[in-house]
């Protein structure tokens, strides 16, 4: 079975042995949409649970439209020029209007990158700032909400008369689902409020996971510091595996968000009707697969379905290799070993995390389950064993050592997309 892997730009194509393979698990068949500009058109116009963009703009002396960072695909050269639009042709002057970018605490976006997201056009002729999450002069402290969490945000979207969201639905291994208020807390929360909010305490619960709301803490709590913040008005869209739009939705905060997770569940679940020995991943492709840090995802996605002490196969280009300053001074300490490392005794601890320590709670909770092998031109071997995960030549060559281990009824499934997938077990 010839299969390709989402990886980098390109992707890679990999053969894996027919008999002994299910799948490829992937998104399931949705439409995109014919007319998307249409569509986003009339939800502004239309919107779910609130007024009018338009309405909710008159008589505004500023606006704040809240982006995603270059580690989202979120299609900003649809979604922004009918919003822009609307808020001037509303009375808002162009000089007022400034368009945040959710970096949360990821590095910034400028010069190429910033075009390659949201368009020249808009380059040229709006003010785009990023956010600086480790600078807190920049941020507002709201209080600290019930379970002790202080909401320090972005002082520029605080301050704005008029506060607007844009995002992308699609799994998220902490939070359930992205989108909606995510892109107030992380994407624009000062670091004080992530340490704590990404803590073990909310992190470490079983709900805290991909797919879940009900009962997510990590979900219900950046759901209450964006209600913290404000926001009037989201535009959420969802993607297919070719990344076209297959749904939009704009409105209110809660009310439009849960409408495109309803759709998103529908399209992103994939079952399998038993656990597997080894599964094969990826953290699909660029711009997710391009930091360590950040294919992470990929692992968490497929450990629904490997198997207690199993082994996940993943390819990632890893093109910017391990991630920011503060995460690879974590994998250059004995403590990290010490803390994180299969099987470590992880309890108690602080109820705040280091910098960047959160993705490795993540981590733990896959090498607590079974073993991993990463295939990568970004990395050298000895850095993926500094992350406690086994270097492979090739998917091929993973794929047959850990089938010859398992025995000759293994099984193995492929997951190309990776965590745009969700893989469950259905009995």
């Amino acid at each position: 079975m010839l299969v390709t892997l989402d990886y980098g730009r390109g992707g890679l194509d990999v053969t894996l042995p027919d008999d002994r393979t299910v799948g490829p698990l992937a998104i399931r068949e949705a439409p995109p949409l014919a007319n998307a500009q249409g569509e986003l058109e009339a939800n502004l116009h239309q919107p779910i649970g609130t007024k009018p963009l338009a309405e909710l703009a008159k008589g505004r002396r500023d606006a704040c439209i809240l982006i995603c960072d270059i580690t989202r695909p979120v299609p900003n050269k649809l979604i922004l020029p009918p919003v822009l639009r609307t808020l001037e042709q509303s009375g808002i002057p162009r000089d007022k209007i400034l368009i945040l970018n959710a970096t949360g605490l990821h590095r910034p976006n400028e010069g190429a990158e910033m075009v390659e997201m949201v368009g020249e056009e808009i380059v040229r002729n709006y003010r785009i700032e990023n956010h600086h999450g480790k600078v807190r002069e920049e941020h507002t402290y709201l209080g600290t909400t019930s379970n002790g969490v202080p909401a320090w945000i972005d002082t520029r979207y605080v301050q704005a008369d008029l506060k607007i969201t844009t995002g992308l639905i699609e799994p998220h291994l902490m939070a359930g689902y992205s989108g909606g208020r995510k892109v107030i807390c992380p994407g624009i929360a000062g670091l004080d409020t992530v340490q704590v909010w990404h803590g073990p305490r909310f992190l470490e619960h079983p709900n805290a996971d991909c797919g879940i709301v009900a009962g997510n803490p990590v979900h219900e709590e950046n759901t209450r510091i964006a209600q913290m913040a404000g926001c009037d008005f989201i535009v959420n869209v969802c993607i297919d595996g070719k990344r076209r739009v297959t749904w939009v939705g704009a409105g209110d905060m809660i009310k439009a968000w849960e409408r495109g997770v309803e759709f998103c569940e529908l399209v992103v679940k994939a079952g399998v009707r038993e656990p597997l020995d080894v599964v094969v991943t990826s953290c699909a492709g660029y711009p997710l697969d391009t930091t360590w840090y950040q294919a992470v995802k990929g692992l968490t996605g497929a450990l629904p379905i490997v198997k207690k002490g199993g082994t996940i196969i993943m390819a990632a280009s890893l093109s910017e290799g391990l991630g920011g300053p503060e995460f690879q001074a974590l994998l250059n300490t004995s403590d990290y070993v010490r803390r994180f490392q299969p099987g470590a005794n992880r309890a108690p601890r602080a109820e705040t995390c280091e910098m960047d320590e959160w993705q490795l709670i993540m981590l733990a909770k896959v090498l607590d389950r079974c073993k991993v092998k990463v295939v990568t031109d970004g990395l050298p071997p000895e850095a993926l064993k500094k992350c406690m995960v086994e270097p492979a030549r090739t998917v091929e060559h993973a794929v047959a050592e850990s089938l010859a281990e398992y025995g000759p009824k293994a099984r193995l499934a492929v997951i190309p997309k990776g965590p745009y997938v969700l893989p469950y077990v259905a009995g």
